[in-house]
């Protein structure tokens, strides 16, 4: 299976985030390649969901919500950590995918030294977790994931059962069940998904 293009990311914000459920995120750094399925996401969009950075309208952070699809958004969450999202829809309608988790695939030893853990069920079981594990911060703040050598999506082989929830951390917006997720999958953000 190939690399995830423009025309995959360049949809209704809700529809990518549950598409790219069980594709595989890839960073390079050097010779290491690093591996995980995407386990866990949730969906924003613009003036329909308070909880969007876009909601007000486009901002020095949330500018490139607005911009083409199939970018990287990073972004400092709590003072402590950075969160992958990828732009989505087309110019002028802003949306984005928060990655929320990762199952480690690949790299698994340079994912841990980065952590500075052995854990590998709590590697990459949340969005400040996978960031470090990867070493994602905001210099991908931008980055093309249709021809970026460092970071991008393959897609996926097969089907996943997907569950669905409220996302997680907000308090408005919360009507919008726009939280995906592989169903039964360990990897997933512990504790958070509902039977």
């Amino acid at each position: 299976m190939g690399r995830l293009g423009r025309e995959f990311f360049a949809r209704y914000t809700p529809d990518v985030a549950r598409d790219i459920l069980g594709c595989t995120l890839v960073r390079k750094i050097g010779s290491e390649v690093l591996t995980g399925k995407i386990v866990e996401v949730e969906a924003y969009r613009g003036s329909d969901d308070p909880a969007s950075h876009s909601y007000r309208g486009p901002t020095e952070r949330s500018a490139i919500m607005f911009g083409e699809a199939g970018h990287v958004y990073v972004f400092f969450s709590y003072g402590n950590h950075w969160c992958l999202n990828f732009t989505t829809e087309g110019e002028g309608q802003p949306g984005a995918v928060l990655v929320r988790a990762l199952e480690p695939v690949k790299g698994i030893e340079e994912m841990e030294t980065n952590r500075r853990m052995s854990n590998v069920l709590a590697l990459t079981n949340g969005p400040g977790k996978l960031t470090e594990a990867l070493s994602i911060d905001k210099a991908f703040n931008g980055e093309d994931l249709t021809k970026s050598k460092r970071l991008f999506v393959m897609a996926s082989e097969r089907a996943v059962d997907v569950g669905t929830s409220a996302r997680i951390g907000i308090s408005r917006g919360r009507e919008h069940l726009w939280r995906y997720y592989v169903r039964g999958n360990p990897f997933v953000s512990k504790g958070r998904a509902p039977p």
